[in-house]
């Protein structure tokens, strides 16, 4: 049992034996001297504190973006971190500080380094492209005050034909030190400020919820950091499990996908578009990057938000959730897990490990739809996920309808299901299921929209549904490039 947490800031080896467990890395970073590092929202929307995170995971180097202000210091146990100061020196700067200068990309210069940090990573990204959308989509989670989005995007084109930066010549070296900080010890912090636990398998996970049912599991902070940014909640005993192995775990079988608890949507993303394609367009707008980096799938289902974007695309899925308290596993249908506001199937000490997503019959049709008042890095009025399979005369042989943001958890439109089941999918059919989807839900009114909106929303999902399954209408509208195209 290890009791420090240790990390790399920069070449920097940092071994902290006395730290909050709930300290954030940017308030950490700023108490530092570290101060290149901006403090915009405090809630990880505006992308003034990224960072760049750097793990050793399956043999190979993981470069990702994520937000310093909800993000942990107890979490980063095991990794390398880069910020703003690290990138290069006026003498010698990276490829991204170059293009930014010449593109004059900074203007009043506050979310500067966080826009450098995001674009240097996304150099790092494997497969990455230099298309408009691509690129909109990678700085999505930046935000600039002063309009300054046309000079950063050309500043990021010429940054992706640039030559290697720094970090190309430091690989070996950088992985040889990760590789040092994987000792496969469980970590111990106590203090005045609370207890830490980082568990190194699953079976350290599942005692120390068991001698403390009421310690807070944290996979990506990107639920539970706002808890303390913003809630200023204090947790007694934190429990980060990003370096349990068995939870990082991503299967797929003939049967279908099983994603661990400690996966996040961006290691999922490819994998559930594989099975469900609609999904990955669906993720595409789960928050921004730094976001999808940290955040998990799994950890979407277990806070029990009923306007998560997962969990009605999975339940529409049929996905089943595995949970363990001590040796004890069991299998639940996803829509079983919650029971009410605030309420979820879950027994003192027990934990969500992995969820299964079963691939989907050859006759099945699937469509996730999420609205929302921006098309990035917005929470959901309505998210609607449908899936029917039909026979060889058009006849609806299986129907899952799911919803988020119309009742207190992601529910089924049982009412719709059953116009729909046996039924031909046609304009009979729908009518009757846009009737019934009605009488399902009561949605309230709040800041995102009224429950009118909602339940005309809720119908007209159907309706495009319909129109995109059937090929009577026109093909699906994505953004592109910020426009909508047909």
């Amino acid at each position: 049992m290890r009791q420090t947490i240790r990390f790399y800031l920069g070449e920097d080896l940092c071994t902290l034996r006395d730290v909050s467990p709930t300290l954030t890395l940017l308030d950490w970073l700023r108490e530092g001297g570290r101060t290149g590092t901006k403090e915009g929202c405090n809630e990880g929307d505006c992308g003034a504190c990224t960072v760049l995170v750097v793990r050793l995971e399956d043999g190979r180097l993981n470069w990702r973006a994520v937000n310093a202000c909800i993000q942990f210091v107890s979490m980063l146990d095991g990794a390398q971190i880069y910020t703003i100061e690290d990138l290069g020196t006026p003498d010698a700067p990276h490829p991204v500080q170059s293009a930014m200068v010449e593109q004059h990309g900074s203007q009043c210069g506050f979310c500067t380094p966080g826009f450098v940090m995001s674009m240097a990573a996304y150099r790092k990204t494997e497969g990455a492209k230099a298309d408009d959308q691509a690129i909109d989509d990678a700085l999505a989670g930046n935000l600039c005050r002063c309009t300054g989005y046309a000079p950063i995007v050309r500043a990021m084109k010429q940054a992706m034909t640039a030559g290697p930066d720094r970090f190309d010549a430091q690989v070996e070296a950088i992985a040889g030190r990760l590789t040092a900080l994987q000792d496969g010890e469980s970590v111990r912090l106590e203090g005045a400020e609370g207890t830490l636990s980082i568990p190194a398998s699953a079976d350290d996970l599942a005692e120390i919820l068991l001698v403390d049912p009421e310690a807070t599991i944290v996979a990506g902070a990107t639920d539970v950091g706002l808890w303390v940014t913003k809630g200023m909640r204090r947790l007694k005993h934190v429990v980060p499990i990003g370096r349990v192995p068995e939870l990082r775990a991503l299967t797929r079988t003939p049967e279908g996908l099983r994603i661990g608890a400690a996966v996040t949507y961006q290691d999922a993303r490819s994998a559930i578009a594989e099975l469900l394609p609609d999904a990955g367009e669906m993720i595409r707008r789960l928050g921004s990057t730094q976001v999808r980096n940290s955040a998990t799938v799994c950890g979407n289902i277990a806070n029990g938000s009923p306007i998560g974007d997962g969990p009605p695309m999975f339940i529409a899925a049929n996905a089943t959730l595995h949970l363990r308290r001590g040796a004890e596993r069991r299998s639940i249908a996803l829509e079983d897990y919650f029971i009410a506001y605030g309420k979820q199937d879950r027994q003192p000490g027990e934990f969500v490990e992995a969820l299964t997503i079963p691939t989907p019959a050859q006759n099945a049709q699937f469509r996730a739809y999420k609205i929302s008042k921006r098309f990035d890095q917005d929470i959901s009025a309505v998210l609607g996920a449908f899936m029917i399979e039909t026979d060889d005369q058009g006849r609806i042989t299986a129907v899952r309808l799911a919803y988020g943001g119309m009742a207190a958890t992601p529910k089924r439109a049982s009412g719709a299901e059953a116009a729909l089941l046996g039924k031909v999918w046609d304009e009979n059919a729908l009518e009757a299921a846009r009737s019934a989807v009605l009488k399902d839900f009561a949605p309230l009114t709040d800041m995102r929209a009224s429950a009118w909106y909602r339940q005309t929303v809720a119908a007209n999902l159907l309706t495009r549904f319909f129109e995109e399954t059937t090929g009577s209408g026109q093909a699906r509208l994505v953004r592109t490039g910020g426009l909508a195209h047909v």
